[in-house]
């Protein structure tokens, strides 16, 4: 693995630097619909089994092998990034690049305590919520109704037949720390005291934004209907 390392930091290979995006294969956004974690089964995803084996010929130095786990891992990471993101798919495929390459350091000492798919899963959270701190949108959720107005104003909510993809244009005008508690508590099914910890609030205005968000969002709803 040393040696795949090393072509990851140098540029050479087949792997080489841009943006150092390492990997030749990046999820759709429509690759999200129905792509939720925890979820069930899907006719692609890995078995355990096969997970072991990848991580263990990745760790040997086989970048084939990684690249297989990012294929089969990606596209559910991605819909829940893509989400908290707000639809932003540049912001989402960065943030999954950065859990991926974060995984690849790491991959030596994961000792399977959770699943890989879980693992993968909470780097890819991280990662997005670095990327959303980062956004001088994200503290606009304490701003008030008008600095949601002011935060709807820059995504298009357009009206759509079906109902799913309605929800995710509403939740793409959501504010981005209460979007984040919305995703993660009611489709991701995270506890409060997680979400506080994972957001650095306290468990109480994990629960007042959770409210603030679902009323935002029935409105918003209301709006696109």
């Amino acid at each position: 693995m040393r040696a795949a390392a090393k072509r990851f930091r140098t540029g050479t290979g087949d792997y080489r630097d841009t943006r150092f995006k390492p990997f030749r294969w990046t999820p759709h956004p429509t690759d999200m619909l129905n792509a939720t974690m925890p979820a069930s089964r899907a006719p692609t995803e890995a078995d355990p089994a096969d997970d072991h084996a990848l991580v263990r010929a990745a760790v040997a130095g086989n970048m084939a092998a990684y690249e297989q786990i990012y294929r089969r891992h990606s596209p559910r990471i991605y819909a829940v990034l893509w989400r908290l993101c707000g639809g932003h798919a540049a912001r989402a495929e960065d943030a999954l690049q950065d859990a991926f390459l974060q995984a690849w350091k790491a991959l030596p000492g994961f000792r399977f305590d959770s699943s890989l798919a879980t693992w993968l899963h909470r780097l890819g959270v991280n990662a997005a919520l670095m990327e959303l701190r980062a956004s001088a949108h994200w503290h606009l959720t304490d701003a008030g109704e008008e600095g949601q107005d002011s935060l709807a104003t820059l995504v298009a909510v357009d009206r759509c037949a079906g109902t799913t993809l309605d929800l995710e244009r509403a939740l793409e005008t959501l504010p981005p720390r209460a979007r984040a508690v919305l995703v993660l508590h009611d489709i991701e099914g995270w506890k409060h005291h997680e979400i506080a910890e994972q957001l650095q609030m306290a468990v109480g205005s994990s629960k007042a934004q959770l409210h603030r968000a679902r009323g935002l969002l029935r409105a918003r709803l209301g709006e696109i209907a």
